[in-house]
């Protein structure tokens, strides 16, 4: 059966979807003091919409979660207070699932998906820049330029032979845009009326320095672009592309990104490490813990259309599933799975159960892992 659902007057975010009006509060909502930026958005950008396939993606992953009352709370209290939200949890819970979940709820557009590994930078997230490439354009164009007459130097005289004529100008470097683009964080931080939802994922993965170095961004809610910031006499204003499309042409004044409305940061971690308090402390912080059999049967209907309590098999499966994970961790997407060939008649013969259930349900940590 259905849980009777909880809803609570301040909350935004509710899970179900078809939340336009809740959006509309999120919008116009009037942040903390401490958390209102003034990035000025440029009318001539827009971020993708809640149409297409990335869109696509989002929500179709989005709208398999289900959230409970708690999950609910603390999402609303990162989005009321415009702060990054740290999930931890074993692997398979949901953690990234939800950062889809909301930004499907919302009407929020694709997520923006930053993985992490050992070897990410700050720098990774907020813009990528092909130096080695504009050199080589810069050479290139070089080339291409008529070559001067070969033998020794004589200066060329003009039309009434008594002055040289004035050297050729060298060939311009190319425009530094074309090998520029943000990433995930700077595109996420961009000015905008309504926030993007940034994925930061597994950030337990990163170097010792990459929670410490995210302090400063979540703060300031922007950053600066070196490379643009030093050609601002020159070229005060520049478009590059963004995460989304390398063509999206968003123009950067000064070298400058500063968002308008803080993003709905989203970082997950499956407790491989501690972080230090300072960055803890910018953080809502949400622990998940395993579904139980109401949750997982509320997440096959949701998922599949599939009323496991109209179904002694699926019920069997399901109370398989949450016997074999007290032997090790099991992902919920295997559940999901294990239901899905059922349904396709695969692995049907009564002999074949053990292996069955062994090979789609294989632990992710113990013995048996």
């Amino acid at each position: 059966m259905e849980e009777e659902a909880v809803v609570k007057d301040w909350w935004l975010y509710h899970g179900t979807g078809e939340g336009a009006d809740r959006r509309a509060r999120l919008e116009s909502g009037s942040p903390p003091p401490w958390r209102d930026f003034t990035g000025v958005p440029d009318a001539g950008y827009a971020p993708p919409g809640c149409e297409g396939p990335a869109w696509e993606r989002t929500r179709r992953r989005g709208e398999g979660y289900v959230p409970d009352e708690q999950e609910k709370d603390v999402v609303n209290t990162a989005l009321h207070l415009r702060r990054p939200l740290l999930i931890t949890g074993k692997p398979g819970v949901g953690k990234s699932t939800l950062a889809y979940s909301i930004a499907s709820d919302l009407d929020l557009g694709p997520v923006l998906h930053w993985p992490i590994t050992s070897r990410t930078v700050l720098r990774d997230g907020l813009y990528l820049y092909d130096a080695i490439g504009r050199l080589q354009e810069a050479g290139l164009e070089q080339l291409r330029r008529p070559a001067g007459p070969v033998g020794p130097a004589t200066p060329a005289l003009t039309a009434d032979a008594t002055t040289p004529a004035p050297e050729p100008e060298p060939a311009p470097a190319p425009s530094i845009s074309r090998y520029l683009r943000l990433g995930p964080l700077g595109t996420a931080l961009l000015p905008q009326d309504r926030p993007r939802v940034l994925l930061v994922d597994e950030i337990d993965k990163s170097d010792i320095d990459l929670p410490g170095d995210l302090l400063t961004v979540f703060e300031d809610g922007g950053f600066v672009i070196p490379e643009l910031a030093r050609l601002a006499q020159e070229e005060p204003t520049v478009a590059i592309g963004t995460d989304d499309d390398a063509d999206a042409a968003v123009h950067i004044s000064q070298g400058r990104v500063q968002c308008r409305y803080f993003p709905v940061v989203v970082l997950t971690s499956n407790g491989e490490r501690d972080f230090p308090p300072a960055f803890l402390r910018r953080c809502v912080r949400l622990h998940l813990e395993p579904p139980g059999e109401e949750k997982l049967a509320l997440i096959v209907r949701r998922r599949l259309g599939i009323d496991v309590e109209a179904g002694g098999e699926y019920q069997e499966l399901v109370r398989d599933f949450i016997d074999r994970a007290g032997d090790g961790d099991l992902a919920t997407d295997q559940l999901l799975n294990a239901i899905q060939l059922r349904l396709a008649g695969a692995w049907s013969a009564p002999g074949d159960r053990d292996r069955f259930l062994k090979t789609v349900m294989q632990h992710l940590t113990g013995p048996t892992a």
